[in-house]
């Protein structure tokens, strides 16, 4: 994605806008400022540059129906990363990591005009049309704009020697062929629809993988997963083997990140150590009703016990809490890949598993629920 000159990014489209529904309310509907006034330090006054983020205020009096589910959605409160965090920190009073999290994490997009009328603030902002209200964001300026350094080079086939995901390249798929609307804007909605409160508990989502897999590939490929297409691994392997340990191919992993400081800023950022291609294969650390899997594809997240020492000593006592190498979704799906291609490509192949030697030694406790601690025997094998 080419930045975009300063003035690209607040040019508005005015004869095109003004024949929207939003274009026929005043500019101070939502931005507040002095409507009507020629001077522009005077009509800027209590000007209100990003209204979204009062998305209540300004989107929930047209849009209540998706306000008041969004105020509790991922997207918003970001609830996934502080589940992780809480977990290796032991504990929800943590000053320190809340100050890492405000100059680090937070700026990530949580506002409607972040997906539907400009680009996130986190990678520059700037209107994607004019200030024209997309209903449908756009798959490079606002999905992989935020997700892309994994997700989006992973499906456009931006890694080196790793082609696009199968549903790009021959389905030209965009993200939200996938990801409904609902999705994104509440992000309990699919546990809604079981749990409605009469007689069942309410649930609250705080991970991406909580609750039931959505989309989910049985959703469009009922035959497969269920074994009915004649296909004879699929029959074998049924619920035992998550989708994308045969049909995924080489990911991105990121090891150690660290908090440095900018050479231009002296302001402190985070700095990853190293980034690489890996497929590996773990042990399912969600399993699940929802993902009853044994085995996954596991992906190494860049933490360390270190990871936040510019902010304090110890801040994460409880490192081994959760694994390193975690549930993976690799979105580079192919229908042919090098295990496919025979039973020994997995069976009796140590090099695709996660064992223990594979990890350092600083990792392996963390470790213990993912690792494979016997290769399946190869084919043949009585």
């Amino acid at each position: 994605m080419a930045p975009l000159e300063p003035w690209e990014k607040v040019l508005i489209a005015a004869d095109e806008f003004s024949q929207t529904l939003h274009g026929q309310l005043p500019c101070t509907a939502c931005h507040s400022g002095q409507q009507g006034e020629k001077d522009k330090e005077i009509a800027h006054v209590g000007l209100v540059a990003r209204p979204s983020e009062d998305f209540n205020a300004y989107c929930g009096p047209c849009h209540t129906e998706i306000t008041d589910d969004f105020r509790d959605s991922l997207h918003k409160t970001q609830a996934g990363y502080w589940t992780v965090l809480e977990a290796r920190a032991g504990s929800e009073d943590h000053p320190e990591l809340d100050e890492m999290f405000g100059n680090h994490c937070a700026s990530c997009h949580t506002t409607c005009g972040d997906c539907h009328i400009s680009q996130p603030a986190s990678v520059g902002g700037g209107f994607i049309e004019g200030h024209l209200f997309n209903k449908t964001p756009s798959l490079t300026r606002n999905c992989t704009a935020c997700h892309g350094s994994r997700v989006g080079n992973e499906y456009m086939g931006k890694n080196e020697d790793v082609l696009a995901d199968l549903h790009f390249r021959q389905g030209r798929m965009a993200c939200v062929d996938c990801h409904s609307g609902m999705e994104m804007h509440n992000s309990s909605g699919y546990c809604e629809e079981c749990h409605t409160g009469q007689g069942l508990p309410e649930v609250e989502v705080v991970h991406r993988y909580d609750g039931p897999a959505n989309p989910d590939c049985k959703d469009c490929h009922p035959e497969a997963v269920s074994g009915s297409d004649g296909n004879v691994m699929h029959n074998q392997h049924g619920d035992e083997l998550q989708c994308q340990v045969c049909h995924s191919v080489t990911y991105t992993s990121c090891d150690s990140c660290h908090v440095s400081i900018s050479d231009k800023t002296g302001n402190p950022k985070f700095e990853t150590a190293g980034t690489y291609g890996t497929f590996v294969i773990g042990r399912n650390p969600l399993q699940s009703f929802h993902r009853p899997e044994e085995y996954v594809v596991l992906r190494h997240v860049p933490v360390d016990p270190d990871i936040f020492a510019y902010y304090g000593e110890n801040l994460l006592p409880e490192f081994d809490a959760l694994p390193t190498w975690v549930y993976a979704t690799p979105h580079n799906i192919q229908l042919n890949t090098p295990q496919t291609e025979s039973c020994e490509a997995c069976h009796g192949n140590p090099d695709i598993f996660l064992t223990a030697d594979k990890l350092s030694p600083e990792e392996l406790e963390a470790n213990l629920s993912v690792i494979v601690e016997e290769v399946p025997d190869p084919f043949g094998t009585p």
